[in-house]
């Protein structure tokens, strides 16, 4: 029995776009089951699709209660690994750019360019500035121009991986940088726990790297047909893309709604 649905939203749940589409908004009011979005990104961003429940953020760093715009729990990297990791990542990536994502804005240097215009953030002056004025990080982001990110992600997990927790969510050249144990599954399987689900109970989407710690925690568990080669890999199970609600699809299936 699936008492919880764990899905990821870019690439996974939303339309590209960022865009909720009806079936799926529609598909989600109508199980009987709790939904928990596992997203990369911040609460504020999960705010503006008017969902329900509880959604992990950051890439587990957050436990967001979205009908009470509440956050439950937050881990933090601590300032001094983030200024630790910064140096550490100069010295192995060519033109990198810092930001650090403080729960309620990014903050980024100069060189940082890893978002568009439709993911606003404050650029400072100085990576110092940046520093200064984040009085807690609960995600660094790293973005190299140009970089692969699987490439980059082996280099950066090399090089600072005894400190903090590195993935990427598929944006070229860009990293999510965690605290240490961190992940979307750790901040799940906590959830979970407090709510008497076993992971057997427990059924979970995603299509990026970014993905795989649920994707492999959950007792259920599909890769979108529109997923990372090593995620489709990882899994057995395999949904339609999300440009044709395959989340939907699945839970429909699932649940014969």
């Amino acid at each position: 029995m699936i008492r919880l649905i764990a899905t990821d939203l870019d690439g996974t749940l939303l339309h590209p776009g960022g865009v909720l589409s009806d079936r799926t908004r529609a598909t989600l009011e109508a199980v009987d089951a709790d939904v928990v979005v596992v997203t990369a990104r911040p609460p504020r961003y999960v705010e503006d699709l008017a969902l329900t429940g509880t959604a992990i953020c950051a890439n587990g760093a957050m436990i967001y209660d979205l009908a009470n715009r509440e956050v439950l729990e937050a881990q933090t990297v601590p300032l001094d690994i983030v200024r630790k990791v910064a140096e550490a990542l100069a010295e192995v990536i060519p033109d990198v750019g810092i930001a650090v994502e403080t729960g309620l804005e990014v903050l980024g240097e100069p060189r940082f360019q890893g978002f568009g215009p439709n993911n606003p953030h404050r650029t400072l002056e100085l990576l110092d500035h940046v520093f200064d004025e984040a009085h807690q990080v609960v995600q660094m982001l790293a973005w190299a121009p140009d970089a692969e990110a699987d490439h980059l992600m082996e280099i950066a997990a090399e090089a600072v991986g005894q400190h903090v927790t590195v993935t990427h969510s598929g944006g070229i050249g860009l990293l999510d940088i965690s605290p240490p144990g961190v992940s979307k599954a750790s901040a799940l399987e906590s959830l979970c726990r407090a709510r008497g689900i076993s992971k057997e109970e427990v059924i979970a989407f995603g299509d990026m790297p970014n993905d795989l710690s649920v994707l492999g925690w959950a007792g259920t568990a599909y890769a979108m047909g529109n997923a990372h080669p090593r995620v489709k890999q990882a899994c057995s199970n395999h949904a339609p893309p999300n440009t044709e609600d395959g989340v939907a699809q699945i839970i429909e299936q699932l649940f014969r709604l």
